[in-house]
């Protein structure tokens, strides 16, 4: 088995999850991390026993040992970062959202057909037996016609750094460009696409909120300016419709589960791990059913008896099965891209205050990417390059 060599930008919360992941696949190994904060790489490489270190991205580009590099850092960092990446040779893979805005985006998009080079984003949601079976149930037709999808994500308290955990440039729109629905829809967003194959975004409306109360000393050291709550509705080609609704914090119960509808069933992924929990409604003789998937049961056999299954386990494995060609690249960039257009769309119709067309996004979007940025760790400087128009 050929060795993978992995290079880590970005030693943050997120980065811990990614080694993790990294060392429980085998032939995977990472070589080399890079922050800006010499203590906080140290002390991150002396626990993961990774023994080569950069404070300068631009160094650790300069490998020639590395079959991809992997980016862990805050949203509008992503596009000039992965751009980088891909011009120096290596594949990468990027933490979602794909960047801060569509037009960031777009750019890493464009960079990995210009460089020739995979790009892969961190969509965790898309992975496991829930969805291996929701796709198949789909994909068979079991539902007939779907023609509503609910996007659903809540959290009760869960706003980063003012409600006790994570960092504070979550909240901020210079570091992060938006909130819950970056943060946190995104993967509920990209996994309806994702089951649906797709589909054409037409017109989008939606609305977005910061309206709860938060100690004075955390907004202030936060700068707290982006969304708590994100609402919006999606119409796609053939009378397919969505509705999103995603929760940092809110005075209200559960939500339910993210859902599928058709003429002849419907899916909704039940169950906060991903690898458990699918309900099918459906009818038997004009009886409306509702019938408990047991997941768990045919997954334990794919594990033993499908070799590609280990590829599906979750977002690592899959990237490190593309690497080394043993399984299909479902192309999670195309997925990311979408979910950005959708995203930047409840933006702007929230902005404008009225619907807008998907066609008009792509030239309302701005680029927010951090290309020159000064920093309590010292100036980051990115290359100019043709993806930012």
């Amino acid at each position: 088995m050929k060795e993978i060599r992995i290079g880590l930008i970005g030693t943050g919360i997120i980065a811990h999850d990614h080694v993790d992941r990294y060392n429980n696949i085998p032939g995977v190994k990472v070589v080399a991390a890079c922050d800006l904060q010499e203590g906080k790489l140290n002390a991150f490489c002396d626990r993961y026993h990774i023994e080569n270190r950069y404070s300068d991205y631009r160094k650790l580009l300069e490998r020639d040992d590395l079959d991809a590099v992997d980016v862990c850092l805050h949203n509008n960092l992503h596009a000039p970062i992965a751009v980088a990446v891909m011009a120096s040779g290596k594949d990468c893979y990027c933490e979602k959202p794909m960047a801060g805005s569509y037009k960031d985006a777009r750019a890493m998009y464009e960079a990995a057909d210009y460089y020739g080079k995979k790009l892969h984003i961190q969509l965790g949601m898309l992975y496991g037996g829930q969805m291996i079976a929701a796709k198949r149930f789909v994909d068979s037709g079991l539902l007939g016609k779907v023609y509503h999808a609910r996007s659903y994500g809540y959290r009760r308290r869960g706003r980063p750094f003012v409600d006790g955990y994570a960092e504070k440039e979550f909240d901020s729109a210079t570091w992060a460009g938006h909130g819950a629905l970056f943060d946190m829809g995104v993967y509920h967003i990209s996994q309806l696409l994702y089951l649906l194959g797709m589909p054409a975004v037409k017109k989008l409306s939606g609305k977005i909120y910061q309206e709860l109360a938060m100690p004075a000393r955390e907004r202030t050291v936060s700068g707290f300016n982006v969304e708590e709550l994100g609402m919006g509705f999606v119409k796609f080609a053939d009378d397919l419709t969505m509705d999103i609704i995603e929760s940092w914090a809110i005075h209200g119960g559960a939500f339910p589960a993210s859902s599928l509808y058709g003429s002849k069933g419907g899916l909704t992924l039940s169950g906060k791990d991903n690898a458990q929990g699918l309900t099918y409604f459906h009818e038997i003789k004009g009886y409306p059913c509702e019938t408990e998937v047991n997941v768990g049961l045919q997954d334990y056999y794919l594990n033993r008896h499908d070799p590609g299954r280990w590829c599906y386990e979750n977002t690592q494995t899959m990237w490190i099965g593309i690497l080394r060609g043993e399984c299909e690249d479902i192309r999670t960039r195309d997925i990311a891209l979408e979910t950005m257009l959708i995203s930047e769309g409840i933006f702007l119709s929230d902005q404008l205050k009225r619907e807008v067309d998907a066609e008009e996004i792509p030239h309302l979007s701005q680029s927010i990417a951090i290309r020159s940025q000064e920093t309590p760790f010292g100036r980051l400087e990115y290359p100019a390059n043709p993806f930012y128009r």
